[in-house]
C-alpha cells in the first residue's frame, strides 16, 4: 500500500511538473509577439534662404531671425520642412552669384532669394543685378528643375531717383519671367521705422524681424 501511494504520488508530482512546462512553454509563445514595425517617417523638405544681413539676422541670434520665427510657424503646424539660413552679411548680388553653386550641394524644394539691398546701397548698375538674380535661379532650376522659388522684392533709398524705381521694378519683373512667387517688400512696415530697426537705421531689430516673418509667411505658406 505504502509503495502504491509513494508511486501515485511520484506520478501525481511528475504530471504536475509536465504541465507547468507546458503553460510556460504557451505563456512564452504568446509574449514573444512580433516587434511592432516604427512608423513610416515623412521626408523633410529643405527651405533655403539666400540673401544677406537681413536673412543673416545681423547683431542679433540666431533663434530671432525672420528665418528662425518662420521654421517655429512650421514646426507648430507639423509640417515636413527645415529652414535653411544662407545669409551672408554684406553679400551683394554679384557674391551670390559666386557661392551659389557650393551651397546647392544640398537638396533644395523652394528656395527663398533674398539679395540686392546692397547692390542699392552702392549704387551698383541695375542691368548686372538683375542678371545676377537670373543667374543665381538659372542655376537653382538647372540643379533641382522642381524647386520652388520665391523672390524677397527691395527698394532703394528714394533719394536716388530713377534709379531706385527702376530698381524696384526688377524683382516683380524677374518673378514674372521665372514664375516665381514674390515678396512684394520684404521690409514693409519696418524700413525707416525707427522703432523696428537696430541703431544704425537699415538692420531690423528683434521686432522688426518679427514683423518681416510675417511679411514672408504669407507668401510662403501656400507653397508649402
Amino acid at each position: 500500500m505504502k509503495s502504491y501511494i509513494a508511486a501515485f504520488a511520484l506520478l501525481t508530482t511528475f504530471f504536475s511538473c509536465r504541465n507547468e512546462q507546458a503553460g510556460g512553454s504557451v505563456q512564452n509563445k504568446t509574449s514573444e509577439q512580433p516587434a511592432a514595425s516604427p512608423k513610416t517617417e515623412i521626408a523633410r523638405k529643405t527651405i533655403l534662404f539666400y540673401g544677406n544681413s537681413l536673412t543673416a539676422a545681423y547683431q542679433l541670434s540666431p533663434e530671432q531671425g525672420f528665418t528662425a520665427l518662420i521654421q517655429g510657424k512650421i514646426d507648430s503646424l507639423g509640417l515636413p520642412y527645415t529652414c535653411v539660413n544662407a545669409g551672408l552679411s554684406g553679400e551683394t548680388t554679384a557674391d551670390g552669384v559666386s557661392r551659389i553653386e557650393w551651397v546647392l550641394r544640398q537638396p533644395v524644394d523652394i528656395f527663398v532669394l533674398e539679395l540686392g539691398g546692397n547692390d542699392a546701397l552702392r549704387g551698383l548698375p541695375l542691368a548686372e543685378t538683375k542678371k545676377n538674380l537670373q543667374t543665381i535661379m538659372d542655376q537653382v532650376k538647372a540643379k533641382y528643375p522642381d524647386c520652388k522659388i520665391v523672390i524677397a522684392g527691395m527698394m532703394a533709398p528714394p533719394n536716388l531717383g530713377s534709379y531706385a524705381t527702376d530698381f524696384r521694378k526688377i524683382f516683380p519683373a524677374l518673378a514674372k519671367t521665372n514664375h516665381a512667387a514674390l515678396i512684394p517688400f520684404l521690409l514693409e512696415g519696418v524700413g525707416g521705422i525707427p522703432a523696428l530697426n537696430l541703431g544704425d537705421g537699415i538692420h531690423p531689430n528683434v521686432e522688426g524681424h518679427k514683423i518681416l516673418a510675417a511679411t514672408v509667411w504669407k507668401t510662403l505658406r501656400p507653397l508649402l
